[in-house]
């Protein structure tokens, strides 16, 4: 029909929170073919995994509605979710399958992921030539909207290659330019970002500190025990998702090191111990089943725990008194902020324990085998103590400052929620100290349903942040 108005859909990526004035691209949809959003780069839409964690490798797809128009020949388009591990949203709510979609839906790959909107671009068809009776006044000037070129279709059983970017040239054939053959001289920012830069710098500086170390079995056995114990809460960290400042987690790590270290402990002991009944079996003398889960569960959950969870009370005693924004950056007020600082305690609960305890009575107990021998049994006892923190001293200490945390979200139910917090992590840790004298498969299922308790937590806690937009956390897969 002359001059009639049609229009072309198309997705438009909205800047991110962090840059709202970047510019962002436009993505045009082509009625013969759907178009697949994704971290895989065989998508028409490709995102950048370092950025948006968020994305599956193929996670959504756009598509039109075949064999449905609307009456003024506009057609109808959807977008499907591709059973991603995160979700697709639209307008905010999660999405089942499919949903059809209406100019200006936001589209959202992942809780606080890359967003899309849908759209419509008026264009305007030329006017067809006035024939020449009429006047030329008459004429209206011919108006043109050139579109973005359209993705060719797919072909059946095969998927579309990705849009061609930049020159608009194929890929075979654009110049390969100078930071293509030397990457590092375009990343800049990007490399401190998104990269590990830190974390890689750190392992590189330890095994440097190992290979000076060699001959040294006291040294050696203290940098590998503090590099696998950072290693194993960074991976506590980046399921958190909530940046705290290292000193800080550093600063709870090293209070616990100094109150095993100090007359403190023997008061743990006196209470723990002695008053109540958790005294601990001697080696070899023999105790029913539920006689050492009681004695282990006061002698070893309610005492180390209690001792654990010191720095998170502190801390929280600490970030009271600060004032705006440093009580929010430094202090606990959610269960993210206390199951961080209980990990980090947990660190050095855990390399006092095995440095100062476990690996001096491995080492006697096979020093008649030859020093040689005894040095080994030491480093093959440091090694699972150390990265067995996650499922141990970690989950549990995680676990209870969950609690802590949620207690101040939660004021006014406070004794109820540390005391089921402080009980559950305490039963957890007495049967972790029982199983181990049982059955390898027990100690395993323990060790297991601990690292649930502590994961369950972490994504119960992300989902109650009141910062949950600014986590930079995603589920692993």
């Amino acid at each position: 029909m002359t001059g009639q108005s049609h229009s072309a859909a198309l997705l438009r990526q909205l800047p991110s929170p962090e840059n709202p004035g970047q510019r962002q691209p436009c993505y045009p949809l082509n009625w013969q073919a759907g178009l697949l959003l994704g971290r895989d780069p065989r998508c028409q839409i490709v995102l950048d995994p370092l950025v948006f964690r968020t994305v599956s490798r193929r996670h959504a797809e756009v598509s039109p509605i075949l064999g449905f128009n609307a009456p003024d020949g506009q057609r109808f388009w959807q977008v499907c979710d591709l059973n991603s591990a995160n979700g697709t949203f639209v307008n905010g709510q999660r999405i089942k399958g499919c949903q059809v979609l209406q100019p200006g839906d936001r589209i959202m790959l992942g809780q606080n992921g890359p967003e899309f909107l849908f759209e419509y671009e008026a264009i305007q068809p030329p006017v067809q030539a006035v024939p020449a009776s009429l006047p030329k006044a008459a004429a209206a000037p011919a108006t043109t909207v050139k579109l973005p070129p359209m993705p060719p279709p797919r072909r059946p059983g095969r998927r579309s290659a990705p849009l061609p970017r930049g020159s608009g040239l194929p890929a075979d054939h654009e110049p390969v330019s100078l930071t293509q053959l030397f990457p590092i001289l375009s990343t800049g920012r990007e490399l401190t970002q998104k990269a590990y830069l830190l974390p890689g710098s750190i392992t590189v500086g330890f095994v440097v500190f190992l290979f000076l170390a060699v001959g040294n079995p006291i040294t050696f056995n203290l940098l590998l025990a503090a590099y696998l114990a950072g290693a194993a809460f960074y991976f506590i960290y980046q399921l958190c998702g909530k940046h705290k400042p290292w000193w800080l987690l550093a600063g709870a790590s090293l209070m616990t090191v100094l109150v095993l270290l100090s007359p403190v402990l023997s008061w743990f002991v006196l209470v723990f111990r002695q008053i109540l009944p958790g005294q601990l079996p001697t080696p070899g003398a023999s105790v029913s089943f539920p006689a050492l889960l009681v004695k282990m569960f006061f002698g070893a959950g309610l005492m180390e725990e209690l001792l654990k969870a010191l720095p998170v009370l502190a801390t929280f005693a600490l970030g009271s008194r600060l004032r705006s924004p440093y009580r929010e950056r430094l202090g606990v007020w959610e269960p993210l902020d206390g199951i961080l600082l209980g990990s980090a305690s947990a660190v050095g609960f855990t390399l006092v324990e095995t440095l100062g305890q476990y690996i001096p009575e491995i080492y006697q107990a096979t020093l008649d085998a030859g020093e040689g021998a005894a040095q080994l049994a030491s480093l093959q006892l440091l090694i699972p103590r150390v990265l067995g923190s996650v499922s141990g001293h970690m989950a549990y200490s995680g676990y209870l400052g969950y609690f802590i945390g949620l207690s101040v979200l939660r004021p006014r139910k406070r004794w109820l929620i540390l005391s089921v917090g402080y009980l559950t992590a305490a039963g957890l840790h007495a049967l972790w100290n029982v199983a181990g004298g049982i059955s390898p498969v027990l100690l395993a299922l323990i060790g297991l349903l601990s690292y649930a308790f502590l994961a369950a937590a972490i994504l119960k806690a992300r989902a109650l942040s009141p910062n949950r937009s600014q986590n930079f956390a995603t589920r692993l897969r």
